[in-house]
């Protein structure tokens, strides 16, 4: 079995310089890398992962949570995310608070989450996180000092503005995009419009809430809040679930503002099975823009949402601080733009839109 001493005697440099060339420590001339690399791939050489992360007190992986792994909006952050990470030698460790649906266990499970990722020694956390109100400022300096208690251990927060924290950020403004929805179906026309929200542990499903309740406001639209807005759970059956709630409890409405596509499918189902013409005597919009908008019939107005891009301007602001780790700097905040997606669920005559390399 081949050492480093081999692959150093087989390329023709010193041993420090083959360490180089395999932890990317220092930088190494082009022509160097490569007779290190031959030499590696001649002698079959393989790196003891352990020794190494000894060694440089690097573990060569992210720790990713997030609240709904199986779910149609977060594996295009992760896959942005993995275009970075992975292009920089680094694993992913990808851990599931299940709290997309409401689950009152995923604040918990989101810290013991956390306790065990730091514990393991990852170089990096983006994390989308549950907790919220008084709680968070506590909760999240806990948090810092204890990414701090083996080694430095960045953090990235994916979706909340964490910069007043201390922690780097890349967010989306869901009470702008909110309104902006809401707005596009009072431009259609839509006087009575109803709002199927994200469930109430979720900060960002409130966002989405009072977004709605300005936009209404604004308009000088009415707006009786048991009657006209439901509780879902981000999934398509609660969206179904919702929208017959709303068709028996509120009379003549004629506008359907969706927190997620996933509950405007649902939402889109039921108004078909009750024969309602779309968008002539509904008009239906969702937010996130996931595949599914796309292809139903008619196909869903909807928020469009940077998803890819997001989880790239993450895992950049993480691997920057991973190869600067003594560098002091304020926190970095990313706000994420998004535009409107109108489809026929709105306008009869919209065209087709789709953005397939940005899903």
């Amino acid at each position: 079995m081949h050492g480093i001493k081999d692959v150093a005697q087989k390329a023709g440099v010193s041993i420090s310089t083959v360490s180089n060339v395999l932890n990317k420590t220092k930088y190494v001339s082009p022509e160097l890398v490569r007779k290190v690399e031959a030499a590696v791939e001649e002698l079959s050489y393989e790196v003891n992962p352990i020794a190494r992360s000894m060694k440089s007190n690097r573990s060569g992986t992210i720790g990713i949570i997030t609240e709904d792994i199986c779910g149609v909006f977060y594996p295009y952050i992760i896959k942005g995310i993995a275009s970075i990470t992975e292009r920089a030698g680094y694993h992913m460790v990808i851990c599931d608070t299940r709290g997309e649906y409401g689950d009152k266990d995923a604040a918990k499970r989101e810290q013991d989450i956390f306790k065990n990722l730091i514990s393991s020694r990852v170089d990096g956390i983006i994390f989308v996180s549950l907790v919220s109100g008084e709680d968070r400022e506590k909760y999240l300096s806990k948090l810092i000092k204890a990414s701090q208690r083996y080694k430095p251990i960045p953090l990235v927060s994916m979706e909340r503005d964490f910069t007043q924290f201390g922690i780097d950020s890349v967010y989306f403004d869901a009470y702008e995009n909110s309104q902006k929805a809401v707005q596009h179906l009072v431009d259609c026309g839509c006087r009575k419009i109803v709002h199927i929200s994200g469930p109430e542990i979720m900060e960002v499903a409130e966002e989405r809430v009072q977004g709605y309740l300005t936009s209404m406001e604004k308009n000088d639209l009415p707006v009786d809040e048991n009657t006209m807005i439901v509780r879902g759970d981000y999934s398509h059956q609660s969206g179904y679930r919702g929208m017959k709630a709303l068709l028996d409890n509120v009379p003549g409405l004629d506008g359907v503002f969706c927190a997620n596509d996933q509950m405007a499918v649902g939402a889109l189902k039921l108004l078909r099975e009750y024969g309602k013409k779309i968008p002539e005597e509904v008009k239906l919009i969702g937010y996130d823009d996931v595949f599914i908008s796309s292809v139903v019939e008619p196909a869903i107005s909807t928020i469009h949402i940077r998803k890819r891009h997001a989880g790239i301007e993450a895992a950049k602001l993480l691997m920057e601080r991973i190869d600067n780790p003594g560098e002091k700097r304020a926190p970095v905040g990313i706000k994420m733009d998004s535009r409107l997606v109108v489809r026929k669920s709105t306008v009869a005559d919209a065209p087709e839109d789709w953005i397939l390399a940005d899903w």
